[in-house]
């Protein structure tokens, strides 16, 4: 009986070892990775932004941006306001329940985060804008552009997660932290020490083959998500992808803006062949831009072909293929990664099924 009660209170005590590990961790990231931007109340969530505004005589009109999981504004912020700084209006904000957003009561879907989008727009007097999404964001820019048509200029897809995959399957840990009393105990003990080790592999996966930027884990703040209430609202939108998207995907045809999607043919993240080929099939006049040896971030390795995604669905003309092919020169040496990230393989099943 002793040895039971040793072995509870050994347990007992590495659970709270591990709780204050990651209590200690996450006040050390929000110290380290501050707000940089401005807050707004949107139906009950406090949404972090980061609002340029419109420059005299622009030449494009206002943009908003869409990060993906495990994300938060400053991934699209950092590669693409440069290069259109002084031409449009932009918005990068947190996801709700990313970075430094509340995740509010209601955005659970990526329905329901597209209307706090919308609602944070009228907030901030925007009336129209180009959308553009990344990865996960794709799935909120799918369900912006068909929700809300009046605020939608034009779509652009960055390496989408839009349509469901043979089998639904996610990462184990996503599931796990979706369970009502197991998963908060997983997300207050372990994600943060887990996390912080597999961080770096992690993400050399995300942007293999291509090399990973010099300090874009601290630079885009990638840490914030390893804070439990940031690690679950992950979960709950990564987790819930596939069964959302089984019901959105068939309705993907009411969309009519002009659509771009851009995809590496090297993704080690999302299946490339059902997402991308998918929305290419279900919107019409979609423009489909594969680069060869290109990996999960069109954002960060190809800037300059998304930015011409966004001119071309603004109304200016734009040889996207021909951006493509110079693109794939600049990287066709690239091999980052190899032997530590698997090509992911397309499942034996229907193509894009809707």
């Amino acid at each position: 009986m002793n040895l039971i009660y040793a072995a509870l209170a050994f347990l007992m005590a590495l659970v709270f070892g591990f709780v204050g590990v990651t209590r200690v961790g996450s006040w050390l990231i929000e110290r380290r990775n501050p707000p940089i931007g401005e807050f707004a109340d949107i139906d009950g969530a406090r949404i972090h932004y980061v609002h340029v505004p419109a420059p005299a005589n622009a030449e494009l009109p206002p943009i908003v941006f869409i990060h993906g999981a495990s994300a938060n504004l400053k991934d699209q912020m950092l590669p693409l306001r440069p290069l259109l700084e002084g031409r449009a209006e932009m918005l990068f904000f947190d996801r709700p329940g990313h970075g430094w957003s509340g995740r509010g009561a209601n955005n659970e879907n990526p329905l329901a985060q597209a209307n706090t989008i919308a609602a944070l727009m009228d907030h901030l007097g925007i009336r129209k804008a180009v959308i553009v999404g990344h990865s996960f964001g794709g799935v909120v820019t799918s369900a912006f552009g068909r929700e809300h048509p009046d605020k939608t200029l034009g779509l652009v897809f960055l390496a989408p997660a839009t349509h469901p995959w043979p089998g639904g399957a996610t990462a184990w840990y996503y599931d796990l932290t979706t369970m009502p009393v197991l998963g908060r105990l997983f997300s207050e003990t372990l994600t943060y020490p887990a996390g912080t080790l597999q961080m770096a592999d992690a993400t050399t996966c995300v942007f293999s083959p291509n090399k990973v930027p010099d300090n874009y884990i601290r630079m885009a703040s990638i840490p914030l998500v390893l804070r439990p209430t940031a690690f679950r609202a992950n979960a709950t939108d990564v987790a819930g992808l596939y069964r959302y998207a089984l019901g959105a995907a068939p309705r993907y045809n009411e969309i009519k803006a002009p659509t771009v999607v851009i995809s590496g043919d090297r993704d080690k993240v999302v299946y490339a062949h059902i997402h991308s080929v998918g929305l290419a099939r279900d919107i019409a006049g979609a423009e489909l831009v594969w680069v060869h040896n290109l990996g999960h971030k069109p954002d960060w390795i190809a800037p300059d072909l998304t930015v011409g995604a966004i001119e071309k669905v603004a109304g200016k003309s734009i040889d996207l293929q021909a951006m493509a092919t110079a693109v794939e020169a600049r990287i066709a040496g690239d091999a980052y990664g190899a032997g530590r990230c698997a090509d992911i393989k397309l499942p034996q099943a229907e193509l894009a099924p809707t």
